[in-house]
């Protein structure tokens, strides 16, 4: 399947082509039937002597009709590019040959129409057409002079079409779903209807999709949310039901619950979360005029939607462009200005960047001019993620920048994340600082909290600050970041912990009571920072032993009949009940015994 559209001056016999190529008229307006002048978008598909399926978009050739012109080819691959030998090159066929180059369309054929009506000039008509697209995508296309109105050369002109639908770049079948509506249209007994050209991307019955709104701000007595998730209802495509359909087609719809009236040109269906909503970008200009005295507001054409934008120029080869709805777009998207008080084309731009940074400081636009005229059409994936220190891998996939394999050396890949090197060993070195303070100020503190760490790194993400904790050989327990390699002591209450440390390999189940606790000077608090540093075991009941104390009492059980009572294992240790029944509690927890029946327990094997 493949779509192509046409382009050339009015009256040159676009839709007279495409009526004798597939038998059926493009022009579905009243209006145009009896003007004999296209003045929408017309629709038309016919089968190739190979059997390969080809739709028409059929766009109007007057100056006055140049946006709807550009909402037909701008999703369009491929584009018929018609001039009449009995007039020439004409103002229009300038026009849309701008249009094609500032889209950057570089496939397609040229075609010389109504060579009945001048057969003389059919030759030279061909050769100026070619002077005139020299520096355009379509500079080497096929060409072929035919007349609809006899049948001659309209052979060749099937068989160049087979060649360009064979030749023409494969569709990314994997790719998200990004559809210009063109049409919005209710039939009876099956609702609201879009109809679309899906360039990339595959779409099902049943699917959920966003729908982005994008003139519902415009658009008169619309209430209706800008985006929301829509069920594909069914889809048609070439006049038939289908349950599924690939790239390159033309689609038809079938909305759930979604008012017509609603809908329009220049609106879309997106795969959710697969793309930015971007009301300002960076572009680079491709075709046409610079810059340097560019009007303070163009418009923008992309896909079948033309919306205002105000102009920063940052240089002339550079600008920022500001949008008053935000628009799903990628870095290498073509785009097309326009001026809103004249029908010629500006320029054609490439999105360099679709989000850009704010430029509030003095020198900002000299220096974001520098960057942008070295930044790659397609995006640099170390230049994103070093301005960023970090961003979520899947981000940059949707603002289009290619991520090659291997990642470049300064780019590491940690938790879905993308992270500068040199980013995250600031960042290591600032939390071990951070640390180090709260360590300083708080001895007997339970660690830097989780959420204090991450702001003081000025982490874009919390989730980061595992990655540095792990960089910078910390632990993460808790909610608190803490250094277990520290040896300082604990401030204060080292003496006191020390002298129980004492006691306590001299009889190590004698666990002290709460008063000789208190007699050292030994709060919950004391003892919980000294459990943190691994000097002693606490158990419930404030039972404080040294960590050593659950081996040494494996040890003592070990050598008992099993499986065996807790008096037996209170006797065997030398203690009390207060301290065996939490100690054997926690052996029980470790893995190391386990309870026989209500009364008995025995050593695990």
């Amino acid at each position: 399947m493949q779509v192509i559209a046409t382009a050339g001056h009015v009256d040159h016999g676009k839709s007279t082509l495409i009526r004798a190529l597939t038998g059926t008229d493009p022009d579905r307006l009243a209006e145009e039937k009896s003007r004999g002048l296209t003045i929408d978008l017309g629709f038309a598909w016919t089968q190739l002597p190979s059997g390969a399926e080809v739709s028409f978009v059929d766009v109007p050739g007057h100056e006055r009709f140049l946006g709807n012109m550009l909402a037909g080819i701008g999703p369009a691959p491929i584009v018929c590019f018609v001039i009449a030998a009995d007039e020439g090159w004409k103002a229009q066929s300038t026009d849309h040959r701008d249009a094609i180059a500032a889209l950057g369309i570089d496939q397609g054929l040229l075609v010389v129409t109504r060579t009945d009506l001048a057969p003389a000039t059919t030759a030279a008509t061909l050769a100026e057409a070619r002077a005139e697209l020299a520096g355009t995508g379509l500079a080497g296309a096929p060409a072929v002079a035919v007349s609809a109105v006899t049948g001659e050369g309209m052979e060749e002109l099937r068989r160049l079409l087979d060649a360009a639908v064979a030749a023409a770049r494969p569709p990314v079948l994997a790719a998200p779903v990004r559809l210009w509506v063109d049409r919005a249209f209710t039939i009876s007994g099956a609702g609201t209807v879009v109809t679309g050209t899906l360039a990339a991307g595959r779409l099902r019955t049943g699917d959920r999709l966003d729908l982005h709104r994008l003139g519902a701000p415009h658009r008169a007595g619309t209430t209706t949310a800008p985006t929301e998730q829509v069920t594909v209802r069914g889809l048609q495509s070439r006049g038939g039901a289908v349950d599924e359909l690939g790239p390159v087609s033309r689609a038809a719809v079938n909305l759930r619950g979604i008012d017509a009236d609603s809908l329009g040109r220049g609106d879309l269906l997106l795969t959710p979360g697969a793309f930015p909503l971007t009301h300002r970008v960076d572009v680079r200009r491709m075709t046409g005029t610079g810059f340097e005295e560019a009007p303070a507001e163009l418009i923008i054409h992309a896909g079948t939607a033309a919306v205002p934008a105000r102009v920063r120029p940052l240089g002339a080869e550079h600008a920022r462009l500001t949008l008053p709805v935000p628009l799903p777009l990628q870095v290498g998207d073509r785009l097309v200005l326009r001026g809103s008080g004249t029908r010629a084309v500006h320029c054609g731009v490439a999105v360099l960047d679709v989000d850009p940074p704010q430029l509030v400081r003095r020198g900002d636009g000299t220096r974001r001019r520098h960057a942008l005229a070295v930044m790659p059409l397609h995006g640099d994936v170390a230049t994103e993620v070093s301005r960023r220190g970090a961003v979520r891998e899947q981000t940059l996939q949707s603002f289009g920048v290619q991520i090659p394999a291997p990642l470049p050396s300064s780019v590491l890949r940690r938790s879905g994340h993308l992270i500068d090197a040199e980013a995250l060993s600031t960042w290591t070195q600032q939390l071990l600082d951070a640390v180090a303070t709260d360590r300083a100020s708080d001895p007997l503190g339970a660690g830097l909290p989780r959420k204090a760490a991450a702001d003081a790194l000025g982490l874009p993400a919390l989730e980061l600050l595992d990655d540095v904790v792990a960089a910078a050989s910390l632990e993460l327990a808790d909610g608190r970041v803490r250094d277990p390699r520290r040896t300082d002591g604990l401030g204060t209450a080292e003496p006191a912990i020390a002298t129980l440390e004492n006691r306590l390999q001299q009889a190590p189940f004698a666990a002290p009571e709460a008063d000789d606790l208190a007699a050292l000077g030994l709060s919950p608090r004391e003892l919980a920072a000294a459990a943190r540093a691994g000097r002693v075991l606490r158990l419930p009941g404030e039972v404080i032993l040294l960590p050593t104390a659950a081996a040494l009492a494996m040890r003592e059980l070990a050598r008992l009949p099993q499986p065996f009572t807790l008096s037996q294992a209170r006797q065997a240790l030398g203690t009390t009940r207060r301290i065996a029944v939490p100690l054997l509690e926690h052996l029980d927890t470790r893995g190391w015994t386990r309870r026989v029946d209500g009364g008995h327990r025995e050593i695990r094997r």
